[in-house]
């Protein structure tokens, strides 16, 4: 909104031209989402506590983990509102994908508050079935792959990374469904990660950051042209978004680091996990996003692996899954867990971005 009103007087006031640039509203952005979050952390830290919002610990994690009940919960609602205010104050509202990134954030948002919800209502962490989350994921993203590919005729050529020539185009009934894929599959796999202290939103960052790059690229035709990537038209928009979730999540970061002060719960980690899905689409780099995000990949795979030998076998491939767990009840502190399930977070997002050059 700040752009809309700011930037027209670019005529009288010579130094508001900067607002012009993706770039420069991007760090302005970041900036305020990192204001608000770290502004706005301990009220919320504090009214959380007074109305006994406290993280509820299943049984079967380590007993560790025990000691982190009560903690407050729902901290992904910090994240949020932060990067919500800022995208908004700071990106063009006339960029249709804007809005698009807003609406699958907030749905998913608004379903991981529902679980989070049930959770303290019910105890014992019991929310939403599995069932019904997925029922409700899937619904929002059909409902954002409907508008973006059918009211918007957003392209469906793929591209797939390290391959220059590779471009098959999809029909729209085949394109949707693997969009709601992406979506849903990305928002899971970050709820999935979100199991120790600070764990999930390093790779969050890392990633988020990748896709700042990814989206700025694709935006810019010059850019695109260059490095023979797609050219979407408006989507350059995106990347004041991904900066402002960068900055929200360093700001809860602060909050959540060892030991965590608040927990993201559903509402951060389903949020999160759909604004990348969406994001991936966005910049058409959705094949980049199991690099980039690495890490989600591995702890997904590690429970599904877990789950379905368990049910061939009935033994266990890693002590728990998700594999954060297993090196828990190894012997790794939690603290050494999560930084190095950041290094290779980085490492990831690093081949990740080396795909704009290696095709």
């Amino acid at each position: 909104m700040l752009y809309l009103f700011l930037y027209p007087l670019h005529t009288r006031f010579p130094v508001l031209n900067v607002l012009r640039y993706q770039t420069f509203r991007s760090v302005l952005a970041g900036l305020t989402a990192l204001a608000l979050s770290l502004a706005l952390g301990p009220l919320l830290i504090r009214r959380f506590r007074l109305a006994n919002i406290g993280q509820t610990i299943r049984e079967e994690v380590p007993q560790s983990h025990q000691k982190k009940a009560g903690t407050p919960t729902m901290g992904g609602l910090l994240i949020v509102a932060s990067c919500l205010a800022a995208t908004i104050l700071l990106a063009d509202p006339r960029d249709p994908y804007i809005w698009i990134a807003l609406f699958v954030t907030v749905a998913y948002g608004a379903i991981g508050l529902t679980d989070d919800y049930l959770k303290l209502k019910r105890g014992r962490g019991k929310g939403l079935t599995g069932g019904r989350k997925l029922l409700w994921q899937f619904g929002c993203a059909f409902i954002a792959a409907t508008v973006l590919f059918g009211i918007f005729s957003f392209s469906r050529t793929l591209y797939f990374p390290f391959l220059k020539r590779l471009h098959p185009t999809l029909p729209l009934w085949a394109y949707v469904p693997l969009a709601m894929v992406v979506m849903v599959g990305a928002s899971n796999a970050v709820n999935l990660t979100d199991g120790l202290d600070g764990l999930a939103i390093g790779p969050v960052m890392t990633t988020s950051f990748c896709y700042w790059v990814f989206t700025y690229v694709a935006g810019n035709l010059k850019f695109a042209r260059y490095l023979d990537v797609a050219h979407v038209e408006g989507v350059g928009e995106v990347a004041i978004f991904c900066a402002a979730l960068i900055a929200a999540s360093m700001g809860f970061l602060w909050f959540n680091a060892y030991p965590a002060s608040m927990m993201m719960g559903d509402v951060g980690a389903l949020a999160l996990g759909g604004a990348l899905g969406v994001v991936a689409l966005l910049a058409k780099q959705e094949f980049v996003l199991p690099i980039a995000g690495g890490i989600f990949v591995l702890e997904a795979v590690s429970v599904i692996m877990q789950r379905y030998y368990y049910k061939l076998t009935h033994k266990r491939i890693f002590r728990m899954a998700p594999i954060h767990h297993h090196f828990e009840l190894g012997g790794w502190p939690e603290t050494v867990v999560v930084v190095r399930f950041w290094i290779i977070s980085i490492v990831c997002g690093l081949v990740a971005l080396s795909t704009l050059k290696l095709r």
